[in-house]
């Protein structure tokens, strides 16, 4: 599934003028810039929107950039796209469209729900561009571009509806006010423990635009029939796609649970697809895909946990804290007494963060090895990166992750409601947050190197297949 909007502003008017003030510097800035093979063989090769621009379009842009859409813009056609074509490629070339902000060329970048262009797409797009976006044959347009379903959930292509639903409790969310926080519990209904393959948080309808995060994690009853916490469930946040579990692992839900919901609203919601109304009956979901029942005895997997890794060095005075018109960086340091594989990254911050990264340090080396990179972080779109398994980074005991968030508050990004603002860490919208959620499955030994194994002999394989 692809998505592509940028959300700079939470007025749709204000974003399509600044858009528009950018088209001169779009045009300046590219004239005669030449990107890929396509670029450099004009005369060889004519790109047009309706040989293969116009299919590229329509499946990663038009999903956002219709009528009815958060785009601020509507591409459904080459009457639409043409006087756009630079600004088009100036945020293609500089890999800003589509809205997935994790850096190329650094670290890991084999990542499931991917939704950034492939390089020849993007090299198609700039030498369209560079000879004047002709449209092309007239009679052989591009496929129409498919839309999916906003309420449907994310993995039902895959593994069909969830095995089950746990819904929040309904609440009305007034057109504006301050922040709003809700935290109750609802019975799953188990009664055996299952293993999670597929999980995802969905908002209904409107309420997509108010809630700001809703954090879960489940309870179980302890032999003494009182409910006891077992672990963090999962994280949503504007924008997150949802997350898949590992083959080989459990992320369990323990039998006779009830999921800890724990909602932050902010009335008259964020972003391009802020209502301004009041929305009633809010409703917010957890749905969740299983192995078969008897998973765990079949497969003897490793668990998997989400947790929030918080970030404290860096603070003055143990405090988050970023001066108007200033700066400011955050890092935590985290180790573990066994080996365990990293098999997701999801950075957490509000309106004035603007940049993470997420590194290892092995001490008995001394070597530190950057994982990933988000130079272009926006809280309008949290994404979990979910690493593919087979390259999804190995730690051994005792190597340190190291985790590190930028802060930006002033003019210049386009998220800040206020530089003025002395901003400190808190809950609020208008405050900061310094964490990331990750997702761990805990080794031992044996395991640890039988991957390390496994990969050593599909590289190998891969060398001697070149």
């Amino acid at each position: 599934m692809r998505l592509a909007v940028f959300l700079p502003y939470t007025d749709r008017g204000q974003l399509h003028e600044y858009l528009k003030s950018l088209l001169p510097l779009a045009t300046l800035a590219l004239a005669g810039f030449h990107t890929g093979v396509l670029a450099q063989g004009d005369a060889a090769h004519q790109v047009t929107y309706n040989g293969e621009v116009g299919k590229i379009i329509n499946e990663n842009c038009v999903v956002c950039h219709r009528e009815g859409g958060i785009g601020p813009m509507q591409f459904e056609s080459y009457e639409q796209v043409r006087p756009w074509a630079p600004l088009i490629q100036l945020r293609v070339a500089s890999k800003e469209m589509p809205p997935y902000a994790y850096d190329h060329g650094i670290g890991v970048q084999e990542l499931k729900g991917d939704w950034r262009l492939q390089q020849e797409d993007i090299d198609t797009i700039v030498a369209w561009v560079d000879q004047g976006a002709p449209l092309g044959d007239a009679d052989n347009p591009p496929p129409p571009a498919v839309f999916p379903d906003p309420d449907a959930w994310t993995f039902a292509t895959l593994y069909g509806e969830p095995d089950l639903i746990v819904p929040s409790v309904p609440m009305d969310i007034p057109a504006n006010g301050n922040d709003m926080w809700s935290k109750h519990y609802m019975p799953t209904g188990t009664t055996q423990d299952l293993c999670i393959k597929a999980i995802q948080v969905k908002p209904q309808g409107d309420a997509r635009a108010v809630v700001h995060h809703a954090n879960s994690s489940v309870d179980f009853l302890n032999e003494n029939g009182e409910y006891e916490r077992y672990s963090e469930l999962t994280e949503y946040a504007m924008g997150k796609w949802g997350e898949l579990v590992p083959d080989g692992v459990c992320r369990t839900l323990p039998a006779n649970s009830r999921v800890e919901w724990r909602i932050h609203f902010f009335p008259g919601g964020v972003g391009a697809t802020a209502q301004g109304k009041m929305i009633k009956d809010n409703v917010v979901e957890i749905g969740m895909w299983f192995h078969e029942p008897d998973y765990a005895e079949k497969v003897n997997p490793y668990k998997q946990d989400l947790k929030r890794y918080s970030m404290r060095e860096g603070y003055e005075g143990g405090t988050l804290v970023i001066p108007p018109h200033g700066y400011t960086m955050t890092q935590g340091f985290h180790t573990f007494d066994h080996p365990v594989r990293i098999d997701s990254f999801q950075p957490h911050g509000h309106l004035r963060m603007n940049a993470a990264s997420l590194e290892v340090f092995y001490p008995e080396t001394g070597r530190t090895e950057q994982l990933s990179q988000i130079s272009n972080w926006s809280a309008t779109w949290h994404h979990s990166h979910l690493y593919e398994s087979d390259f999804a980074p190995l730690l051994p005991t005792g190597a340190m992750l190291i985790i590190k968030q930028w802060y930006d508050n002033t003019a210049n990004n386009p998220n800040n409601p206020d530089p003025d603002q002395w901003v400190v860490d808190g809950s609020r919208t208008g405050d900061e947050m310094s964490h990331a959620w990750i997702a761990v499955t805990h080794l031992d030994d044996e395991g640890f190197e039988k991957l390390v194994a496994e990969r050593k002999q599909r590289e190998e394989r891969s060398v001697v297949g070149q």
